[in-house]
């Protein structure tokens, strides 16, 4: 559209140039693009539908010579023209990675800047206080960055109109009693919203700063940090009650409220079939999926387990979920020295338009469940269970 709206300037100015617009399809989405489009053919512009093979410059003549392919009348064609103007997608700035690290921001696949929630919180970013605007986000014209900034200016007022800023009630609480200060989760906390207390040498919470995922909970070897609403008791019951029968038959699949659980959503609000022996335990993220949950269900008898997240660079808390995939590279490590099949547990990234592919993995991994026989469900039992890590410190 953006070429389009050159090629109009351009007619303006001088209404006897000629105009070639090569393309590969024509997007005319927003209000009034399609009348611009319609336009831009009635003032003589030229649209060819496939972009030049090569292009050629003349000696002679100093014109350029395009030759390729119509691919609406399938035939080919060679121009000359005195000038060629390449129209290149939108990157992201050069400087964006240094603002990631400043504001702890999510980034997409493509190096924009990840929204918070693309309906609920679409100019919100997972770092409290920090909103979006423009084509900082994604590619934009001019109307939906002027509405988009209305938007992050809107939400910006709201925090200082109040002067005070709320958190939702997932944030951890720390026992000081049982903090040793080995600062492993302020190692991983990607807010930076855990510091040691140099004087009491006990870990302290930033509230204000935490988004609540639950991956310093996930870290923490001594159940210091409690995850409100997300505690360890909390899962270990879902665990146990999702167990409680046929365990043998059972998949357990931990999900990330954002992405992995939205995809399960999806693929049962499209209807899509997978075997229905699998039982969803929602998470905030997948790094709040400590090694023990995946061990407890092993040990209750479960045929499977699978962790499920964000794409990786994807993560709605910036990159917890890289601690999600090193911990489970650890338990196949763990597994395959115990002699375990590491294939029971499976790690899967799963977005909230991956339906389809939710309902894959579940399918992969029933063919992986008929397999698992009553002996190595009860060597996982014997072999992953806390008696069993208390007789090999012994």
């Amino acid at each position: 559209m953006n070429t389009i709206k050159d090629a109009l300037l351009i007619k303006e100015h001088w209404p006897d140039t000629k105009i070639y617009v090569f393309y590969l399809d024509i997007r005319a989405f927003g209000k009034g693009f399609e009348d611009l489009f319609t336009r831009a053919k009635g003032e003589g512009v030229i649209f060819i539908r496939g972009l030049p093979a090569e292009i050629v410059e003349e000696r002679k003549t100093n014109n350029l010579v395009l030759t390729g392919e119509n691919t609406l009348s399938k035939e080919s064609y060679e121009i000359r023209v005195g000038m060629v103007i390449l129209s290149v997608g939108i990157e992201p700035g050069k400087d964006s990675d240094l603002i990631q690290r400043l504001f702890n921001l999510s980034k997409t696949s493509d190096g924009f800047f990840m929204e918070a929630h693309p309906k609920l919180r679409p100019v919100d970013t997972p770092t409290a206080g920090v909103f979006l605007a423009g084509c900082a986000e994604s590619p934009k014209d001019i109307k939906d960055s002027v509405t988009q900034a209305s938007a992050a200016a809107a939400r910006a007022s709201i925090p200082m109109a109040r002067g005070k800023v709320t958190v939702e009630a997932i944030t951890p609480r720390l026992i000081a009693e049982k903090c040793i200060g080995c600062v492993l989760c302020s190692k991983v906390c990607p807010y930076n919203a855990i510091f040691l207390n140099k004087e009491t040498k006990k870990a302290e919470i930033i509230d204000a700063a935490c988004a609540g995922c639950g991956t310093c909970g996930a870290e923490c070897p001594t159940g210091a940090l409690i995850m409100r609403h997300f505690t360890d008791d909390q899962i270990y019951a879902q665990i146990d009650a999702a167990t409680e029968q046929d365990a043998d038959k059972k998949i357990i699949a931990f999900c990330c409220n954002w992405c992995s659980y939205a995809g399960a959503d999806f693929a049962g609000v499209g209807r899509m079939q997978y075997p229905t022996n699998v039982r969803i335990i929602r998470t905030m993220c997948s790094g709040r999926v400590a090694q023990k949950f995946v061990e407890r269900a092993f040990t209750r008898g479960a045929a499977a387990v699978l962790v499920a997240g964000c794409h990786l660079g994807d993560c709605h808390y910036i990159n917890a979920n890289y601690q999600t995939q090193k911990r489970i590279e650890r338990l196949w490590k763990k597994m395959e020295g115990l002699g375990l099949n590491k294939d029971r547990l499976q790690l899967a990234w799963i977005s909230a338009a991956e339906g389809e592919k939710f309902a894959s993995k579940i399918k992969e991994m029933q063919s992986i469940v008929n397999k698992v026989t009553k002996e190595e469900i009860d060597k996982s039992i014997k072999m992953l269970s806390p008696k069993a890590k208390e007789t090999k410190s012994g």
